[in-house]
């Protein structure tokens, strides 16, 4: 098992290491508050929101220059997959199950589909579609298995999605906000995405800085979705890091112990709140246990 979760949040060594609609509404008598139903999810198709959560986490695990992410990052991987879920529940696609008094745990309730209409991101449709193909449904830390590839059993590694940081960068890439080079690294060639629109970077590692410092609400459920969401997404991939690397020393303790505090929250809790995206904190159990 991996002991790598909560590196970002304990170790500052590190340091040098970095340069969203309904289309029917699920009723259930155990479920019956409006935070806890599929339809209150916000739509991730609004045309304000220029960048998904999948590109949001590459964008900050990225060294600016070198257009890589850090050799020692193993958990990215896995955190883009979470972030695929939370997007598309997010968009109104995807949702938990409804508790049952068998399944109450956020680890053992399903993902189910809501909507299989295309979301125009070719990440996302190709989950829909695995999701959609699946039966017995998933667990959402299975589906973060399956899509990472972290399975042992042969007739699943159809689920793996494969090239995604590469896929995602040429999406930044099209956006305009990376651009594509070569570097030679002695044994081999390797193609790499440094920044070019660093303004678009810096707007979202101050939107995560402010979240935690002038705008800190120290309640999940008052924070926006989506900034939770990443927190919770920069935490889960190790790069929470590169977020708080600029701060002066004690900007940087504080905004790493609210950090901190979030992700340990209970999430099976936190999850049965009012207005909370049961999804975010599916993922984020399912990170804790991995």
């Amino acid at each position: 098992q991996k002991q790598v979760r909560m590196t970002t949040l304990t170790h500052r060594a590190r340091r040098t290491e970095v340069g969203k609609n309904s289309e029917k509404k699920v009723e259930s008598e155990e479920d019956t508050n409006q935070d806890r139903s599929p339809d209150n999810e916000d739509s991730g198709d609004s045309k304000d929101i220029r960048l998904t959560l999948m590109e949001e986490v590459l964008l900050l695990g990225l060294k600016d220059k070198e257009g890589y992410t850090s050799f020692w990052n193993d958990c990215i991987s896995s955190g883009l997959r979470g972030g695929i879920l939370i997007e598309l529940a997010m968009r109104g696609r995807i949702y938990l199950e409804p508790p049952t008094m068998r399944k109450k745990r956020l680890l053992d309730r399903k993902v189910l589909l809501k909507s299989d209409s295309p979301t125009g991101d070719v990440l996302l449709d190709e989950t829909l579609k695995h999701i959609k193909a699946t039966e017995p449904t998933e667990t959402v830390q299975t589906w973060i298995e399956l899509l990472t590839g972290e399975t042992w059993n042969p007739f699943k590694l159809q689920y793996q999605l494969r090239n995604v940081r590469e896929r995602i960068a040429k999406n930044l890439v099209e956006k305009g906000i990376l651009t594509t080079e070569k570097q030679n690294f002695l044994l081999f060639d390797m193609t790499t995405h440094p920044v070019t629109n660093t303004t678009e970077k810096q707007r979202l590692v101050k939107k995560l800085q402010d979240s935690v410092l002038e705008r800190w609400v120290n309640d999940p459920q008052r924070m926006d979705k989506r900034t939770l969401a990443l927190l919770v997404l920069a935490h889960s991939s190790d790069v929470l890091e590169n977020v708080f690397s600029s701060l002066t020393d004690d900007k940087y303790d504080v905004a790493m112990n609210r950090a901190k505090d979030l992700v340990e929250l209970d999430p099976e809790v936190e999850g049965t709140k009012h207005s909370a995206t049961e999804m975010i904190w599916a993922v984020l159990a399912a990170f804790n246990k991995s």
